[in-house]
């Protein structure tokens, strides 16, 4: 089974460190793995132009052709971002609304996969739910299945506080636990429904 992660900040630092842990940990226990880093890549936003509904691709051509490939690829999906203003990154965000082009070639594409979520502030509370939210959503509208790690501390998914360090990130245990407890459940899922 393939996963496919996508890491939305520009910055070689945190949020790309817990995403490679994911991935090194799912795939030290038998997945393909595969990475998207937003880092050096071009992602423009969506225009809402429907040039994707009538030809069946993005009118835009940047690097979101590796997104497209890995997305209708992968079993499961991970999302990964930085809190900024609350939220999701833009890279992520612009990533989400250009994913509308892969429905206008079949309003199924992603449904039925497994999605998680992994959000990064640099406070404890920094917006860490809010950005949880935004990637549920994002995996409901398009029919992924969404994960938590449950009801004991990871509710959403995998949350961190950073404090804008990648030692601190190293250290955080309780954001490690969580990460450790919504991929076990994020593997039962797939393993159950793919």
């Amino acid at each position: 089974m393939k996963v496919f992660g996508i890491c939305g900040s520009f910055r070689s630092n945190t949020t790309e460190y817990v995403i490679e842990n994911a991935l090194y940990k799912l795939k030290d226990n038998g997945f393909d793995t595969e990475l998207f880093s937003c880092i050096g890549k071009t992602i423009k936003p969506c225009m809402h132009c429907d040039y994707c509904l009538e030809n069946k691709k993005c009118i835009v051509e940047d690097d979101m052709a590796d997104v497209y490939r890995n997305l209708q690829e992968a079993d499961g999906i991970i999302l990964a971002t930085p809190v900024q203003s609350g939220g999701i990154s833009a890279n992520l965000a612009a990533i989400m609304d250009r994913t509308r082009a892969l429905e206008a070639i079949d309003y199924n594409i992603l449904r039925g996969k497994i999605g998680m979520s992994i959000a990064v502030g640099g406070d404890r509370t920094g917006g860490q739910d809010f950005a949880h939210l935004k990637n549920i959503t994002y995996f409901m509208i398009h029919g992924i299945i969404p994960v938590s790690g449950g009801p004991f501390g990871s509710n959403l998914g995998a949350s961190f506080w950073s404090n804008d360090s990648l030692d601190d990130i190293k250290n955080d245990d309780y954001g490690m636990k969580s990460l450790d407890r919504t991929l076990v459940e994020f593997e039962k899922f797939l393993k159950k429904y793919i």
